[in-house]
């Protein structure tokens, strides 16, 4: 999984010239961090019209709470704990809500015992393309993926693979325990393999005869 280049850093430096009230300086951390925020939302709420709002309204919290925020190189886990707390409530609110949680047990990849062990049943990508064809299909299978796990497992891979947020400031967003974020991490990323397998499985299987691409 691949995360968006940023210059190291870059988002500490806002945050100090934001707390120091720099001209322009809002409206430079409101480009850095909307783009972000905004693929978070969309991920969590799953509605467009929800995402847009939500990404909206912690910006707007951001500035209106920025005397909370004592370190600056604590910024992103801030910014994203409040658009997480943000994406809760509009959920419950939302008409948009799912009727239902999906279990990680729907989305496991298939599993099996070889010499009375068990085995997890993952397709070998070794053998595929790496065109930019391929690239951009299998991004938008992953986009998908990560929609639909459990809420639970969803947020841990959004801010660790991501938006690469460490163990740690994703604990401090989660407010959950280092281990809880290592356990919901590893489910989650295995839970993706069931669909991100099921889409390259069908990419490696044979052609019907007579059939060109």
């Amino acid at each position: 999984m691949t995360q968006e280049a940023s210059i190291p850093g870059e988002e500490v430096q806002l945050a100090q010239d934001l707390l120091a009230g720099v001209e322009g300086s809002f409206d430079r951390f409101v480009t850095f961090f909307h783009t972000k925020l905004f693929k978070y939302t969309m991920l969590v709420c799953r509605q467009r019209e929800d995402a847009e709002e939500v990404t909206q309204e912690t910006l707007l919290r951001v500035f209106q709470n920025l005397n909370q925020l004592k370190d600056p190189a604590r910024v992103k886990p801030w910014v994203f704990r409040i658009a997480r707390n943000a994406c809760l409530m509009k959920r419950r609110k939302s008409v948009f809500a799912p009727d239902r949680e999906l279990s990680l047990d729907e989305f496991m990849p298939n599993s099996s015992q070889v010499d009375g062990q068990k085995k997890i049943e993952i397709a070998d990508w070794s053998s595929l393309p790496e065109d930019q064809a391929m690239q951009s299909q299998l991004r938008e299978a992953l986009h998908h993926a990560i929609a639909e796990l459990p809420e639970i497992y969803k947020v841990v891979v959004l801010l660790r693979d991501v938006e690469g947020l460490s163990t740690e400031e994703t604990a401090e967003v989660l407010e959950i325990t280092e281990d809880t974020v290592k356990t919901r991490l590893h489910r989650g990323r295995l839970a993706l393999r069931k669909d991100l397998d099921r889409f390259l499985s069908n990419l490696q299987s044979p052609k019907p005869h007579g059939v060109h691409p």
